[in-house]
């Protein structure tokens, strides 16, 4: 059985939608970030990150969204959540999910993180500033080049939609308002719908 580590309100969610959508067995920890429960010796000793997810498996555990995404897809291949038989297809999906895990959440975590790259309070403030515009430059990339709807990579819903929508669920909290982005808005809008991501939000926020 596959255990995944999460906390609410993070990119967790995209992993729990994925478990959800192959119908995997799985269960779930949820991690408190308002106890540091990240930080902790046990969570540590789990992922020396001290970041959220952690994906137990029965040959070791995986950190890192796009790997954990390939990862469930390839166990499920049922479920058809890669086109792993298409070398160049699945390297598209592997590029847009690189794609929001070094830029688009980077660009966030300089609303709330700025810890992570500088010392002083002014620069904390600065790159807050900065994130609307640096968020939303990367949002206009994704409505106009990447994402070619209904699904991120066409008529396929793949591992990129869980992603995506999970990204899409702070454009508010970071001052972009998504009636900007139609294409982004109307698949935001659409995998809410499904009753995998319901079940994996209903979890998260309980």
């Amino acid at each position: 059985m596959l255990k995944l580590y999460y906390a609410a309100g993070t990119c967790a969610l995209a992993s729990h939608i994925t478990l959800e959508e192959v119908g995997a067995d799985y269960s779930t920890v949820r991690i408190d970030f308002k106890t540091s429960q990240q930080n902790s010796p046990e969570y540590l000793a789990i992922n020396p990150k001290g970041r959220i997810p952690s994906l137990i498996t029965e040959r070791g555990i995986l950190t890192e969204t796009p790997a954990m995404l390939a990862y469930i897809a390839q166990c499920y291949p049922e479920a058809r959540l890669a086109p792993f038989d298409d070398a160049f297809a699945f390297a598209q999906v592997q590029s847009f999910n690189s794609f929001l895990c070094s830029s688009l959440h980077v660009a966030h975590s300089h609303r709330m993180r700025g810890h992570r790259w500088a010392y002083e309070q002014s620069s904390f403030a600065d790159m807050q500033r900065k994130v609307p515009e640096s968020v939303g430059n990367h949002y206009r990339l994704i409505e106009q080049y990447m994402l070619r709807g209904p699904w991120v990579m066409g008529d396929s819903f793949t591992i990129c939609d869980p992603y995506l929508f999970t990204m899409a669920q702070w454009m508010e909290g970071d001052g972009v308002d998504p009636s900007d982005f139609p294409k982004v808005k109307d698949h935001r809008q659409r995998m809410s719908e499904r009753a995998t991501v319901q079940r994996a939000i209903a979890e998260e926020t309980r």
